[in-house]
C-alpha cells in the first residue's frame, strides 16, 4: 500500500497501560490489510541491545563502536551514538505507518491507552490525541474513544488515518 511518506502515530500511556499489547495485537490486522508497519520503541532507561553470549553481544562488550548481524532476509545494526526518533523514523521509508511506543509528552499525534486498574484518565496533551483507547467509561472532547477490547476497531481507525491522513486541528 506504500504512501509517499509514512504516517507516524505514537501509542502512548502510563507504564504498564498496555501499549505493547495493543501494538502487538493490531500489527497482524494491519499487515493483513496490506500495510507495511514499523515500530520504534522508546526506552527511558539504558538497555542492552545485544544479549551477552551472542557474537554481536561479545563484540559490543569488548568495546566495538558497532556491530551488525544479517541472514539475507533481515538485519540488525547496533551502534553507539546519540539518536532521536526522527533518525529512526527515517530508517523506514518503505513503511506506510510507523508506530512509536511511548512519547506521551511529545507533540506526536497519538493514541493514548488508559486501562482499568492502571490509570484513570489520559495524561497526554489533549491537542495531540487522535483517539483514546480504553476499557473505562471515559469521554474525550475532540477525540473519539475506542474500546481497548475492540482490536479490529483500533486497526480500522489506523487504516482510515493512513488512507485519509491526519485530521486537521
Amino acid at each position: 500500500m506504500t504512501v509517499s511518506e509514512p504516517l507516524v502515530v505514537a501509542v502512548s500511556g502510563v507504564k504498564n497501560s498496555g501499549k505493547t499489547t495493543l501494538i502487538e495485537s493490531v500489527l497482524p490486522l494491519l499487515a493483513q490489510a496490506g500495510l507495511q508497519v514499523a515500530v520504534v520503541k522508546h526506552d527511558g532507561h539504558s538497555f542492552d541491545p545485544e544479549p551477552s553470549g551472542t557474537d554481536t553481544g561479545r563484540f559490543m562488550a569488548a568495546g566495538a563502536a558497532g556491530a551488525a548481524i544479517f541472514d539475507g532476509e533481515k538485519f540488525k545494526v547496533v551502534k553507539r551514538q546519540p539518536v532521536t526518533e526522527g533518525f529512526l523514523i527515517a530508517q523506514f521509508p518503505e513503511a506506510d505507518l510507523i508506530l512509536l511506543e511511548g512519547f506521551k509528552y511529545t507533540a506526536w499525534p497519538k493514541l493514548e491507552v488508559v486501562r482499568r486498574g492502571n490509570s484513570e484518565a489520559p495524561v497526554s496533551d489533549p491537542a495531540t490525541l487522535l483517539a483514546l483507547v480504553t476499557d473505562l467509561p471515559l469521554e474525550c472532547p475532540g477525540a473519539p474513544v475506542l474500546s481497548l477490547n475492540d482490536i479490529q476497531g483500533v486497526a480500522r481507525f489506523l487504516l482510515r488515518l493512513v488512507k485519509e491522513g491526519l485530521p486537521h486541528v
